[in-house]
Formats: structure tokens, sequence, C-alpha cells
């Protein structure tokens, strides 16, 4: 399992949403910290970049991520 930390800004973003849409946003991130590569996110590599990525939690709202291993 990984682990995840939100930045402030993620933070100030996610406090605008509607109560049902934080609950859907919270159930995308537990599966990203299961599984980041799991379908239903549909993640994918930001262009450019090497550890940048981008999951989907549904077809209007994007997740932004640092994939890193760390020991």
């Amino acid at each position: 399992m990984y682990k995840y930390i939100t930045m402030k800004r993620f933070d100030k973003h996610l406090a605008t949403f509607q109560s049902n849409e934080k609950l859907f946003i919270k159930r995308k991130l537990r599966l990203l910290a299961e599984n980041p590569m799991h379908p239903s996110l549909r993640s994918k590599r930001v262009q450019g970049t090497e550890k940048l990525y981008e999951s989907s939690v549904n077809m209007d709202i994007r997740v932004i991520c640092i994939l890193s291993v760390t020991t």
C-alpha cells in the first residue's frame, strides 16, 4: 500500500466540492493508495515528466500525484 500526502492547495480545492463529491474523491484516493494503476483511475504519466501522474476521479475531476519509492 502506498502513502499519500496532500498539499495545502489540494485541501483548499477539496473544501470547495459538495459533500458527495468529497466522499467520491476520498474513495478514489484510497484506491490510489492501494493501486495507483487501477484501471478505474485511468492513471497515466504526464507527458514530459518522469514521476508526475494524472489519475481520474471522474470525467470532470483529475488528481495529479508524484509517484516515488521511498525506503
